[in-house]
């Protein structure tokens, strides 16, 4: 399967940079090769990226999944078969089963009522739609259009923010589960035996897995420091101690720490006895990072051949010692010592020390983890909640003033868009509503003043060009009309905005029959632009 997901990856990113017709290609291959039905599905996105309902529609026809009956509704919608997506979203035979896609499905099917003359039904199902998703826009600017929308005070409530809220907690520790899930590597097993390390565990490593130091001879380095590839529990700084046998030839090195005091000792100035024994020493509480581990591990595994060797081992070829006896003379006048014991003690008194530092870290790490955790928690659930209680009052003011402007309430819509902030009030959008409310207030000059700043701030921006259009041919402005409807062809020559300009250009000149075609135009690019057939009802009334 690594060939479908790979070509399944590919068309997500041509569609992500729009090569639609290199997506469709790649689905296509990929739908003959594993003709699964999410594939047929992305390969019916694909032909409705590239603007082919139509082929959408072929390949979704009699799929049973809901993103199929989804799809093929979209793809029966564009095709204007409204009654075909109506059954598909709706099955007449089948009434207790769910619209597709949550609350895009609603909103969907309550564009099929509305455009069928179903006021009621759109509305039940645009309210569905935004009860499901308050921030679907798109259901409450529909309900604004049919005049039944709720107040949006009323709509984006607290009790809103609060689910939001809920929703957004939820889908953010699902996505967290999955990542931790898809990308766990070790086992709790596993863990565990990597914290607990010590030199006890390195001397039971089989003899194959050690090998000789240069320079060193006494010492003999792990299979960690001589082959990577072997796995092992070992860790990557612990340095092994010598057993009995392998010292029993050899003088042990000192375990002075002061250089000074190791040369007086071996020079024969030491006294006849040391006065504390050091397998009798309590064990110091040594917190060595990481980085002086490696930095002690790697004087003594010095990997060079030229090392000069210690002198207690040069001291050794000059003084007989019994091979088959563990006893060693030190200096000649020391203490005898067990040198099997000694490096025994040397391990417990390093294992201990390691072990206990090893487990107050993680102690400490562990809770300074889990508090970090709380915090950043508490401090993303604080901003997400601050997000969420802008957003909805943005919506809150946005609403309220598109809905008392679809009521004709233009006064009071333009009290609410004057509460926006410079930023959002500076946008095509909002200007707009602006230039609307000051036409329906025959306040032409008004109008004039915000579509001209919408116009000039967004010139891709057709919607509400055809009002402002009728603003131009109103104060007798034939110049500006004229290059006004030119620029809006050149934008986009299929927009049914742009031929209302350009009939209200020939309207303004008393040519009325070229106004009418010129609107009649508009109404065949897009027969659900009421607008178009407001003017071409208005060439009709107007005397000759």
């Amino acid at each position: 399967r690594a060939m479908e997901t790979l070509m399944v990856d590919r068309v997500h990113s041509s569609l992500r940079l729009f090569m639609n017709r290199n997506a469709v290609f790649l689905c296509e291959r990929l739908c003959a090769q594993f003709p699964a039905e999410t594939n047929v599905q992305l390969l019916a996105t694909c032909y409705l990226h590239n603007n082919q309902p139509y082929a959408s529609y072929h390949i979704l026809k009699g799929k049973k999944l809901p993103e199929s009956r989804y799809l093929f509704a979209i793809s029966c919608f564009r095709m204007n078969l409204l009654r075909e997506a109506e059954e598909t979203l709706c099955p007449v035979n089948e009434p207790n089963v769910e619209v597709p896609s949550g609350a895009t499905g609603h909103y969907l099917l309550g564009l099929i009522y509305r455009y069928t003359g179903r006021v009621a039904a759109a509305a039940e199902q645009f309210t569905q739609a935004l009860t499901l998703d308050p921030l679907l826009w798109a259901a409450y600017e529909e309900l604004c259009i049919l005049g039944v929308a709720e107040d949006a005070n009323e709509c984006f409530t607290e009790a809103t923010a609060l689910r939001l809220q809920q929703e957004q907690t939820s889908t953010s520790n699902l996505e967290k589960s999955n990542f931790v899930n898809e990308n766990r590597v070790l086992s709790p097993n596993v863990s565990a035996s990597l914290v607990d390390i010590s030199p006890k565990h390195i001397k039971q490593l089989p003899a194959n897995n050690t090998a000789e130091v240069p320079g060193y001879p006494h010492l003999r380095a792990t299979a960690l420091h001589v082959q990577n590839t072997v796995p092992s529990n070992v860790g990557q700084f612990d340095s092994p101690s010598p057993t009995v046998t392998q010292t029993s030839g050899i003088v042990p090195p000192p375990l002075f720490r002061n250089l000074h005091a190791y040369q007086n000792t071996t020079s024969g100035d030491a006294p006849a006895k040391p006065k504390v024994n050091a397998v009798n020493q309590p064990p110091r509480r040594k917190y060595l990072d990481e980085a002086r581990l490696k930095k002690v591990t790697g004087r003594l595994f010095n990997p060079s051949g030229d090392s000069v060797p210690r002198r207690s081992a040069r001291l050794s070829r000059d003084t007989p010692i019994n091979s088959n006896s563990n006893i060693s003379q030190f200096g000649g006048n020391g203490s005898d010592h067990s040198s099997g014991s000694r490096y025994e003690a040397v391990d417990e008194m390093w294992t201990d020390n390691i072990a206990a530092t090893s487990s107050s870290l993680s102690i400490a790490e562990g809770r300074y983890f889990e508090q970090d955790k709380a915090e950043r928690t508490l401090s993303q659930d604080s901003k997400m909640a601050t997000g969420i209680k802008e957003l909805l009052g943005l919506l809150r003011t946005l609403g309220e003033g598109y809905r008392l402007s679809c009521l004709f309430k233009c006064q009071e819509a333009l009290e609410i868009y004057r509460k926006l902030p410079e930023p959002q009030f500076n946008t095509g959008w909002v200007l707009c509503q602006v230039g609307k409310a000051y036409f329906e207030l025959v306040d032409y000059l008004e109008a004039d003043h915000f579509f001209e700043f919408a116009h000039r701030l967004s010139p891709c921006t057709l919607e509400g060009m055809d009002i402002y259009s009728t603003v131009l041919y109103h104060l007798n402005e034939e110049m500006r009309l004229s290059y006004l409807a030119q620029e809006l062809i050149s934008v986009d020559r299929l927009s049914p905005q742009a031929w209302c300009a350009v009939g209200n250009c020939f309207a303004l000149r008393k040519d009325h029959e070229t106004a009418l075609k010129n609107f009649q135009r508009a109404v065949q690019l897009d027969s659900r632009v009421a607008y178009a057939h407001t003017l071409c009802g208005h060439e009709y009334v107007l005397p000759p």
